[in-house]
């Protein structure tokens, strides 16, 4: 386990219309943790999205499905106690999980199954900043060729 990263599985509350599951409650976000927004994404069968890492900001995912997610995390931190660390596992649809990742913990996830699937997230820093005027919290490895932050 990478050190500051959290991985809790989220339960579905299931009945005969389908179910529920709680995916953000104040009582049991991480000391210190406040979500600036949150947002939902799409992604297609076999796409991944990443790797990158945040100097500043903390994202709190949430893979529900109706896919699963192989997530990739990588402790990119000097002096952190994993340093160098590298973390993969599957969330989503067969396996409900919150992931939260830290700033300097470099992160990816591809979709494994058959059909679209959709995460959440609530990071703790808006997007590009207040009213959008700042640059980007993000250092992008995705183009990079020479990177160690290998998806396979």
């Amino acid at each position: 386990m990478i050190e500051g990263v959290i991985v809790k599985n989220l339960d579905l509350y299931a009945d005969d219309r389908g179910w529920l599951t709680e995916l953000v409650r104040s009582d049991e976000l991480p000391e210190g943790f406040k979500p600036a927004m949150s947002y939902l994404s799409m992604t297609i069968a076999g796409t991944v999205r990443g790797p990158h890492e945040h100097k500043e900001q903390t994202d709190y995912f949430c893979f529900v499905g109706p896919s699963d997610f192989k997530v990739y995390l990588w402790d990119n931190r000097e002096g952190s106690a994993t340093s160098g660390e590298r973390q993969v596992f599957v969330a989503g649809a067969g396996n409900p999980k919150i992931v939260v990742v830290p700033p300097g913990v470099v992160h990816a996830y591809k979709n494994v199954g058959e059909v679209d699937g959709l995460v959440f997230n609530a990071p703790d820093r808006l997007y590009r900043g207040e009213g959008k005027s700042e640059e980007v919290d993000e250092i992008r490895h995705e183009s990079d060729t020479d990177s160690a932050f290998i998806v396979d």
